[in-house]
């Protein structure tokens, strides 16, 4: 990974290992595409994954959420699944709800969004894919300690 594509004082390894609860911004709910796939990966592995997808109820087991906003919980990092003019709305929303990370999928690049992350004391990580870093890294998450 280009470190040009960071910004942040935890690595990407350390932003997954100290990471429990994964809001992923664009889930969807077919099979053959990243934005489902990636997040399965992730929950296969032992991270909570909420779905935030406006058109989408239920995913995964789980409700889905229109908004970040409307999750009733803490989320540590959002996995970023848009377009990347959509990327500084999102993270904007992110930093809002007290999200300690943000993170653009495979080619997903924003300077707005990374500007945004970097005043807020976001890490930020763009145009990596979070399933490659995790299995590189071997990392999967302790359930019970979580």
């Amino acid at each position: 990974m280009d470190r040009a594509n960071l910004s942040l004082v935890r690595t990407p390894r350390e932003i997954l290992e100290e990471s429990v609860t994964i809001a992923v911004v664009g889930a969807s709910r077919n099979p053959g595409k990243a934005a489902h796939e990636v997040p399965v990966q992730m929950l296969r592995h032992g991270w909570r994954v909420i779905p935030v997808n406006p058109s989408i109820n239920e995913l995964w087991e789980q409700p889905s959420y229109p908004v970040l906003a409307e999750i009733p919980e803490p989320v540590d990092l959002v996995n970023i699944f848009r377009p990347s003019a959509d990327a500084a709305e999102i993270v904007r929303q992110a930093v809002e709800i007290g999200a300690r990370a943000v993170w653009l999928q495979l080619g997903i690049v924003s300077p707005e969004a990374r500007e945004i992350a970097e005043q807020a004391g976001v890490d930020y990580v763009e145009d990596s894919c979070i399933a490659v870093v995790r299995a590189s890294s071997g990392l999967t998450r302790n359930i019970e300690n979580s």
